[in-house]
């Protein structure tokens, strides 16, 4: 009987799993995740998403178990733990989703020169090599880029888990999952993320639960903070506990909602687009004229960029948003843009520090979503707002009634009515325990557009 090792990733799933009904359909079955911090170099795993990895892998073992199967944890580079692995167990070839994060792709070429690696497509509601213009070319704008998408689709129809994975005469040894120390300690910071429920189980919970309960308002309460109004699975669907097929097929059979969810799945696939066509792209601006602005930067810059993160900011939107990631390890997207535009604009900090600081502290951070969003933000991306678009703090608050959200996630806030809030955006009276505004909305309007100003003129 052939032995094959499945090669896993973001792809913590036995349902909809083609890489391993492949390894399946030739025998034997080998499980294997390898944690290699040093292929991704800067783009390493991140801290929140080290704490969901430990969970969603103990959830893997113990469905891998009720299939008479395990997971082997391997701890190093990619290529040299897969190699070793084969040697070990004899096994004939590798199975595994195609990823197309840089580093990802560059494991794959280095995997696949030294073994027979199998790859299968899974992982996105379609290749993004596959979606091309009439002219076979790539699309950079969303617009046409989804529109050519909705022709391609629905994708098949998602796979059920097997009920039985074949096991290999002997399993080779792998590392203790509490060895890797993905758990914080000292401080335990991940108290508030409790909530969450990592692993398929979890994932397929979260999934009913919003078909029930969300879907239905979800066009009208996404953008909506205080109240329950988006599905909360993006961390499921970025390790890949559920499939974007499974999405897709679950919105689909749903009259109200449904394509505003699907597009929303789609945005996530087409922010990997991006990263496929310009590796760089969450290092580097997408439009050049951003090279020449001059983003603030040590001494009052650096510390205004630690009153954003601690959620210091004298903004009550912008520090509610910054303390429900640091307490929660997520934050409602219509905040994301909130945040994210005050540190571009209002601060003038580079999108880059910001996009570093989502990356360790979002349990649903995502190479491309990441990169796309920011820059999209920033006015930098191929396809954005321009940079002279700044979003007011206190219209966004007042429009999208978060006075509510504030108050939970801003204690000093607590006792103050919906319009003592949005008028402390405007910089009105504030309770003493409360920080005062770093910067005046118009006084850091001004100075942004000056800088923009300033970089369009240098030639």
């Amino acid at each position: 009987m052939t032995t094959s090792l499945l090669w896993l990733r973001q792809d913590l799933r036995l349902s909809d799993q083609q890489a391993l009904l492949a390894a399946l359909s030739e025998g034997a079955v080998i499980p294997v995740y390898v944690l290699d911090d040093e292929g991704p170099g800067a783009w390493a795993i991140g801290a929140a998403q080290r704490w969901w990895l430990h969970h969603s892998l103990s959830a893997l073992a113990a469905s891998l178990a009720k299939r008479g199967s395990r997971p082997i944890l391997r701890r190093g580079r990619t290529a040299e733990v897969l190699a070793d692995l084969l040697r070990e167990s004899g096994a004939a070839r590798i199975h595994a989703l195609h990823h197309y994060e840089p580093w990802q792709k560059d494991a794959e070429a280095e995997v696949a020169r030294a073994a027979d690696l199998r790859l299968h497509h899974g992982n996105q509601l379609a290749p993004p090599h596959a979606v091309l213009n009439g002219s076979g070319a790539r699309y950079r704008v969303f617009t046409p880029w989804f529109a050519r998408l909705r022709d391609m689709i629905p994708p098949p129809l998602p796979l059920p888990a097997p009920d039985v994975i074949a096991a290999p005469a002997s399993w080779p040894a792998s590392d203790r999952l509490e060895d890797w120390n993905l758990l914080p300690k000292a401080p335990g910071w991940a108290g508030g993320f409790a909530a969450w429920k990592p692993g398929e189980k979890g994932a397929r919970a979260a999934l009913r639960l919003f078909l029930e309960d969300g879907i239905s308002r979800y066009a009208r309460a996404r953008d909506l903070p205080s109240e329950p109004g988006t599905s909360r699975l993006s961390p499921h669907l970025h390790f890949g506990e559920l499939s974007p097929a499974t999405l897709w097929h679950a919105a689909e059979a749903k009259d109200s909602g449904g394509d505003a969810f699907r597009r929303e799945v789609a945005w996530r696939d087409y922010g990997l687009n991006l990263v496929d066509q310009m590796p760089r792209y969450a290092e580097r601006n997408g439009r050049d004229v951003f090279d020449r602005l001059q983003w603030r930067g040590g001494g009052e810059g650096d510390a205004d960029f630690r009153a954003w993160t601690m959620g210091r900011t004298g903004y009550p939107v912008v520090d509610a948003g910054m303390r429900e990631l640091w307490q929660t390890g997520w934050m409602h997207n219509r905040v994301r843009m909130i945040t994210a535009s005050f540190l571009v604009k209002h601060l003038l900090v580079d999108w880059r520090r910001g996009e570093r600081w989502f990356w360790d502290t979002l349990l649903d951070a995502d190479l491309g979503a990441n990169a796309m969003n920011w820059q999209y933000v920033a006015g930098s991306g191929v396809d954005a707002p321009v940079f002279s678009r700044i979003m007011a703090p206190y219209i966004q608050s007042e429009k999208f009634a978060m006075a509510d959200y504030v108050r939970r996630f801003v204690p000093e806030l607590t006792d103050a009515s919906d319009a003592a809030i949005h008028l402390m955006h405007k910089g009105g009276p504030r309770p003493a325990a409360y920080p005062e505004q770093i910067v005046g909305h118009e006084a850091a309007r001004a100075r942004a557009l000056a800088a923009w100003a300033a970089a369009r003129a240098e030639h």
